[in-house]
């Protein structure tokens, strides 16, 4: 019955998902009369997703200890972190080369993916806006990210005097969570008749695309659970490293099952990592933080999102340009995600306002990140216990020393 509640909610969407593709079925394109109550929804989101992202970043930042006994910690932890997000992303993009998503389903030819002017142009427009009002689209999502991250570290520096602008930031974040909660809970109607137009004007092929998405991040997914983590806890410490990460990290994978939650699973985290001979200073730092920071499930379910809807609209996601430019999301969406339940949703309009997809691909974003939430939990949880390994690893200069 735990297990039931925890996931009840991707139960639900499911449930639309599959009332939604039955009409889709059945009725075919007359099911578009409803494709109203899908835009409802996803405008609602597109409505939330600003303000979330500003208190969920710059309260994140704020609360940041700034202390300097912790600088050489959160040093190490942060180049372990985006070290394991990248080579979880790229080797994604191996996979996805190796085992390409089938372009049986292209929802429109018509999206163009250049950006005009030379490269210091194109950067100039990625990472910035010239007016304050431009940084509340969601079309400048990049350019707003970085604004939120600037606010929460001025509200972090000024110490005393900025005491309660980071309790506003916290309180902020607390209501907006709660916001997107509620729409959430129109989720199963909303996607379920957005998945009816899609199914009824393109037709039952769309399944197939999206079971190969899913059979790529659960298969290659696993691999990285097992043989990845295996390799970084081999880093740490050796055969004895990977033996004792392994030994100890079976409660915390349960836990993430269970809970479903990355946060949830933070004392079994904690627990776990002090028997893996980590120092209470540093599992006391890299896990909390690497709870909301560092997201190696979420990395991988981003590139394979990306692969999709490149596919669905019929382009290539092989040149070197979107190969860098997919990293580069993938290590921002992974950081934004944390922390904020269905966090995924932020990367996913993040990828959206990037590469400046059409509206229609948030529904295909937003079914994948649900469908494979189980097994990301699972990376993303406990892949901060080896994060504290390999930190231990890199400030010590030596293994873990296991309890």
């Amino acid at each position: 019955m735990g297990f039931l509640k925890t996931y009840s909610s991707m139960f639900w969407l499911l449930a639309g998902i599959i009332c939604g593709s039955i009409a889709g079925l059945i009725f075919g394109e007359r099911v578009t009369v409803i494709k109203p109550v899908g835009d409802i929804f996803l405008n609602l989101l597109f409505t939330a997703i600003i303000p979330l992202v500003f208190f969920a970043i710059s309260s994140a930042i704020a609360s940041i200890d700034a202390g300097r006994k912790l600088g050489r910690i959160l040093g190490v932890m942060s180049l372990v972190f985006l070290s394991t997000i990248l080579i979880s992303g790229f080797l994604t993009i191996v996979a996805v080369w190796i085992f390409p998503v089938h372009q049986s389903v292209t929802l429109s030819h018509d999206v163009n993916l250049e950006q005009p002017g030379n490269w210091g142009e194109q950067l100039v427009r990625l990472l910035t806006v010239n007016e304050f009002y431009e940084l509340l689209s969601r079309k400048n999502m990049l350019p707003f990210i970085i604004f939120s991250g600037l606010v929460g570290f001025a509200a972090m520096r000024t110490g005393e005097a900025g005491a309660a602008f980071r309790r506003f930031l916290q309180s902020g974040n607390e209501v907006m969570k709660d916001i997107l909660t509620l729409i959430m809970k129109l989720g199963p109607v909303g996607l379920g008749a957005y998945f009816a137009y899609q199914v009824g004007t393109v037709g039952p092929q769309l399944f197939g695309t999206y079971a190969h998405s899913l059979g790529i991040y659960y298969g290659f997914g696993t691999f990285y659970f097992i043989v990845g983590f295996s390799a970084y806890a081999f880093i740490a410490g050796g055969f004895g490293g990977v033996k004792t990460f392994w030994k100890y990290n079976i409660v915390p994978t349960l836990t993430a099952v269970g809970t479903g939650s990355s946060i949830a699973t933070i004392p079994a985290n904690l627990e776990a990592v002090g028997k893996m001979g980590v120092p209470a200073e540093i599992g006391n730092v890299v896990v909390p933080l690497g709870a909301t920071l560092h997201k190696d499930g979420s990395s991988i379910s981003s590139i394979i999102k990306m692969a999709v809807v490149f596919a669905m609209f019929g382009k290539g996601f092989d040149s070197t340009s979107v190969i860098v430019m997919a990293l580069g999301v993938t290590v921002i969406a992974s950081i934004v995600e944390g922390g904020i339940p269905n966090g995924g949703y932020i990367g996913e309009l993040l990828v959206m306002s990037i590469y400046g997809f059409p509206v229609e691909a948030l529904p295909p974003l937003m079914i994948i990140g649900t469908l494979v939430d189980p097994l990301a939990t699972i990376l993303n949880a406990t892949g901060d216990n080896v994060a504290a390994m390999l930190t231990t690893r890199f400030l010590r200069g030596r293994a873990p020393a296991a309890a």
